[in-house]
């Protein structure tokens, strides 16, 4: 049986089939459907470690902009900062400069009044039981409850558009995020450079995926906040994981 040969594909379906079709198909799925994002630092020990990667699933975002649903209170997310916080900003080998995404826990919704005192987190003068992190930190012997962002909600030492004040309104439309590092070094977010708008939040870290296994223990350095200063032992366990929201933020939630 003679075959009918097809007739060759024209350069520029050749281009689309073999180059940008994957490209756009990639840019669909990481924009709209869901997107992998690494951890840089310690801001969230001990619940997330450097070089971790973590599953965003986008649908979520972009529903919420539209009106569909809402994070909530306890949900760790990803953000840009705001274009005040100088010590956020990064340059691109010196041609133009960018927000690099942070990844924080998202403690209070817009309307809600948040406070800070010897440590402890309150929300509309509810005390958040923070245990999920606390208690990792008293055992480093450095959790602070003495520094300036450790007793108020809102610090203006380090962004001279920040006021200082122990308590703070959410404003609408806006969400607080604090990091789980409750050294008084260990993270930057919104005490001290503010509240995140819903446009600067790229998506909600659902689940751990990267590195398969990880040690039981890490030894936090309480005078070296690096990465590279932490020790870690123990056994290996499987490290995939959901990221669920902490029981203490549940009474809050309802």
């Amino acid at each position: 049986m003679t075959q009918v040969q097809k007739p060759p594909q024209s350069f520029l379906k050749r281009l689309w089939k073999e180059l940008l079709e994957p490209i756009v198909f990639a840019v669909v799925i990481t924009q709209f459907v869901a997107t992998l994002v690494g951890v840089d630092g310690t801001s969230m020990m001990p619940n997330l470690r450097n070089g971790e990667r973590v599953l965003v699933p986008k649908y979520e975002t972009w529903l919420h902009k539209v009106g569909v649903g809402n994070f909530k209170r306890g949900d760790i997310l990803i953000f840009k900062p705001p274009r005040a916080a100088e010590d956020e900003v990064r340059s691109f080998v010196g041609l133009w400069q960018y927000r690099p995404f942070l990844i924080k826990r998202l403690v209070a919704l817009p309307g809600d009044r948040v406070r800070m005192d010897g440590g402890n987190l309150y929300v509309n003068n509810t005390r958040i039981d923070q245990s999920f992190t606390t208690d990792y930190w008293q055992a480093q012997g450095c959790w602070d409850t003495q520094s300036d962002i450790a007793n108020n909600a809102q610090s203006g030492n380090r962004y001279a558009y920040m006021k200082t004040q122990k308590e703070f309104t959410v404003p609408a439309g806006q969400y607080f995020m604090m990091g789980d590092n409750r050294t008084e070094q260990g993270s930057l977010d919104s005490r001290t450079f503010g509240p995140i708008p819903l446009r600067d939040i790229a998506g909600r870290a659902a689940m751990v995926v990267w590195p398969i296994m990880r040690k039981t223990n890490a030894k936090y350095n309480c005078d070296n906040p690096s990465p590279s200063a932490i020790e870690f032992s123990g056994n290996s366990v499987l490290n995939w994981r959901l990221l669920q929201r902490p029981a203490g933020f549940g009474a809050l939630n309802k």
